[in-house]
């Protein structure tokens, strides 16, 4: 299962999010996301379980928990919407 974590302290990285969530069970994957163009944190990340159950008894606990001073957002991960229209519409 695929959680996103939002609400991350900028000073959060992939080793302490893999940290939190180890405690709960097996991590496959942590990828904090930073922006492009200045490489620091945008603030969210995510992180994959194998293990279903393992990943709602970490989402369970960590939603709402300090991180870093900041309280974490928990959530299961929602697809990805495509939004990269390219282009103008010029009602056509």
């Amino acid at each position: 299962m695929k959680l996103y974590v939002g609400n991350l302290s900028f000073d959060t990285g992939e080793s302490d999010l893999r940290t939190a969530f180890e405690a709960h069970g097996n991590v496959d994957s942590v990828a904090v996301v930073s922006d492009k163009y200045t490489g620091r944190s945008r603030g969210f990340g995510f992180v994959e379980m194998n293990n279903d159950e393992e990943a709602r008894a970490a989402m369970a606990d960590l939603n709402e928990k300090e991180l870093d001073g900041r309280k974490l957002n928990v959530n299961e991960a929602r697809p990805r919407e495509d939004n990269r229209g390219g282009g103008s519409n010029r009602g056509y």
